[in-house]
Formats: C-alpha cells, sequence, structure tokens
C-alpha cells in the first residue's frame, strides 16, 4: 500500500482551485435568464414598442405583476407566448 504525503502547499493548491470552481459556479448562475423582467427588459427582448406590450397585457396575453408601480412579467410565460405563435 502506497503512502501519500499531503504539504501545506498541496492543501492552499487544493484551496484555491476549489475556490475558482465554486466562482465559476456563481458565474454561470449569474448569466442565467432572470425569472422576472421589468417592461423595458421585455419590450427589448421582444423588440416591441410599448403600446404593444400594452395590448398585450390588456388582451391577457402577457400576464404581469405590479409592485410597487412598476410591471413585472415572467420570463416563463414570455417564452409560452412565443412558442404558441
Amino acid at each position: 500500500m502506497a503512502v501519500n504525503i499531503i504539504t501545506k502547499e498541496d492543501l492552499q493548491e487544493f484551496k484555491m482551485e476549489l475556490l475558482e470552481e465554486i466562482k465559476n459556479l456563481f458565474h454561470i448562475k449569474t448569466t442565467e435568464q432572470k425569472l422576472w423582467l421589468r417592461s423595458s427588459e421585455v419590450k427589448s427582448l421582444l423588440k416591441i414598442s410599448s403600446g404593444t406590450l400594452q395590448n398585450l397585457r390588456i388582451s391577457g396575453t402577457l400576464r404581469y405583476s405590479k409592485v410597487g408601480g412598476t410591471l413585472y412579467y415572467n420570463y416563463q410565460d414570455i417564452e409560452k407566448m412565443l412558442n404558441q405563435k
């Protein structure tokens, strides 16, 4: 049976590699699509005007939530709407 000796340097190197992998995991999470989008983000994403977005709200085509005067749209609802068309 072989014996491996672990030094402080080995542990330090392992620590740095582990921290780098954790940072990468957080980076991946932040680049994922946000769940809730504001009106300006939806208009930019869909390349539509404010009036068109209002028509989608009024017709019930696109659901929204209002929080403190700001309208939010669920990204999954936007995907569903696009897949139906």
